[in-house]
């Protein structure tokens, strides 16, 4: 491991990128360019202590499941991922899943300005989301993973009703989706340590993937909005576009206008 190499490499490419490019706002005047240290350790799921000692060349040695959140919060393309892997010791990640969204999928997403949407790999991880998305869905960040989001805390019951429903249905796919991702196993256990919940759900065995799933959004401002959770799968890239589409008669399209007008006065209703 290049613990120095790591070091350089990473403050490099955290001062490359903009908090709009990861769906954050600009916010105040910054002293620096970049992302602040915070911010990346937010994004990539883990402690700012933690990502702030693999900055100075003293941090343990990174897990492949870490190398992958950092790889993510810091949209390294597959170049930089295969080089970050290295630097840290480890061979880079299996080919076939791409480390982030095709161009015409990111162009798609960008776009989508009315809905939610969001691209997630085949271990959940959120490559992509756009700022209706990731307001609407505030557990969701870019780097981060949905089931962690989903079970890490009070915020899913806090944005979507029937939460518990929800949740099942995430649990149900991604026991299908561990059949042929053993090492999302490493996930499960994290998972099953923090949330009582999920241990039940997984213990239950259930296995289903729904590509599409009616869900209620809980808004703070405009209320509640029914939706409906689609899924597109991306071909040859283990991916998935998830949009979340406003269901007819419900007034779901007009609560969504409300919010688009919402973060556009703002000022970050575009995709990052």
């Amino acid at each position: 491991m290049d613990r120095n190499g790591l070091a350089d490499f990473l403050r490099t490419r955290r001062a490359r990128l903009k908090p709009r490019d990861v769906g954050l706002p600009d916010g105040a005047r910054r002293r620096t360019a970049g992302l602040r240290r915070q911010e990346v350790a937010e994004l990539a799921g883990m402690s700012v202590d933690y990502y702030i000692r693999l900055e100075q060349g003293r941090g343990p040695h990174p897990s492949r499941q870490i190398l992958n959140a950092l790889a993510r919060a810091l949209m390294l393309n597959a170049d930089e991922r295969a080089h970050l892997c290295n630097l840290a010791g480890e061979a880079p990640a299996r080919p076939g899943v791409a480390p982030t969204p095709p161009q015409g999928v990111l162009e798609l997403l960008a776009t989508l300005t009315d809905i939610p949407a969001y691209v997630l790999d085949d271990g959940f991880d959120v490559l992509a989301a756009n700022p209706m998305a990731l307001h609407l869905i505030p557990y969701l960040q870019v780097g981060g993973n949905e089931m962690r989001g989903i079970f890490a805390g009070p915020v899913h019951r806090e944005v979507c009703r029937h939460a518990d429903s929800f949740a099942a249905a995430a649990v149900r796919e991604l026991r299908a989706a561990s059949a042929t991702r053993p090492e999302l196993m490493d996930l499960v256990a994290e998972l099953a340590a923090r949330s009582p919940l999920f241990t039940g759900l997984w213990a239950a065995h259930d296995v289903e993937i729904r590509r599409e799933l009616r869900k209620q959004l809980l808004h703070e401002v405009v209320g509640e909005i029914d939706v409906r959770r689609q899924i597109l799968a991306i071909p040859d890239s283990g991916q998935r576009l998830i949009m979340y589409v406003p269901i007819p008669g419900t007034g779901a399209q007009e609560a969504l206008r409300r919010v688009r007008e919402l973060l556009e006065r703002r000022g970050y209703a575009r995709s990052g």
